[in-house]
């Protein structure tokens, strides 16, 4: 299933994309996307009632804003440098083990909401990246079990502001948790739809010029390596964002001189089978 919450920010409601490409409104199954959803049995629930009532459903309209797949989860938890290539740009080593570090869920916002540099931002960057979606608490588990807690996935932007990030010292978090920086959607693929993550082409590209194009098969470590990794350190809970990290071409990378974003620049980008969004980079300081 592909599963969408839709509407203005704060009212989202649920619902799914169908098979042929319908948008149909789901309120009537009487939940939205959040922990107890899937932490619960929601998705086999929603399943069943899907081919219930998905013939007569109404159908959303494709002017109708997509908010964040998942109703806001407890954490995002985000995998640093997991792309060789994009350790090499950047000017680090290889890690070897996951780098960890967190995002704001304030900062998660729809597909295709405008991007807002920050106040006094001048080093915004952009990072598509592959979110796997946790549904089922994951606590000490291992590698052969890590996908029964596993969701589905979803696309996501993965913005850092590179100054705050990296010349302001302390943590990594300062530089991505900004409001908009998160991106999350337009539709959580649930796991039977992507049968294998580590083989999709991903795509992001800046006003009309491409800068990243790659696939997850260049991942250093995998999604049940990364589910099983951070669980010895934390609990996933149903509903958190595991950002998987970004392939080369980002804007703090290029060369000979880095590129950051504008107001007016255009961000689209894209992950097969997790369909695609886009952002208007704006700055209303």
């Amino acid at each position: 299933m592909k599963l969408i919450r839709f509407g203005k920010p704060g009212q989202e409601l649920p619902g799914l994309i169908l098979e042929d490409g319908r948008r149909i409104d789901a309120s009537a199954f009487g939940s939205d996307y959040d922990e107890a959803f899937l932490g619960g049995d929601g998705l086999e629930r929603l399943a069943v009632w899907a081919k219930a009532n998905a013939a007569t459903a109404p159908v959303v309209d494709a002017s109708v804003r997509l908010g964040p797949c998942v109703a806001r989860p407890s954490k995002i938890v985000c995998v640093g440098l997991n792309y060789a290539d994009h350790a090499r740009e950047a000017g680090a080593e290889i890690p070897k083990e996951p780098i960890l570090f967190f995002k704001s869920t304030s900062s998660i916002v729809g597909p295709n909401d405008d991007l807002i540099i920050p106040r006094n931002s001048k080093k915004s960057d952009w990072e598509v990246e592959l979110a796997i979606i946790i549904g089922k608490k994951a606590s000490y588990v291992s590698e052969a079990d890590a996908m029964n807690h596993v969701a589905g996935y979803s696309l996501h932007n993965d913005y850092s502001e590179r100054e705050w990030q990296l010349e302001r010292g302390g943590q990594w978090v300062k530089g991505k948790s900004c409001d908009t920086f998160a991106p999350l959607g337009p539709f959580l693929a649930t796991r039977d739809e992507i049968p294998d993550p580590h083989n999709l082409k991903m795509w992001l590209s800046v006003s009309g010029v491409m800068r990243q194009n790659s696939t997850t098969a260049q991942m250093i470590f995998g999604v049940p390596q990364l589910v099983s990794y951070i669980s010895q350190f934390m609990s996933l809970l149903p509903g958190d964002v595991i950002s998987t990290g970004t392939p080369p071409g980002v804007g703090l990378g290029l060369k000979p001189t880095p590129v950051f974003l504008q107001p007016g620049d255009v961000i689209k980008l894209g992950i097969e089978g997790l369909g695609e969004s886009c952002q208007h980079a704006v700055y209303p300081w």
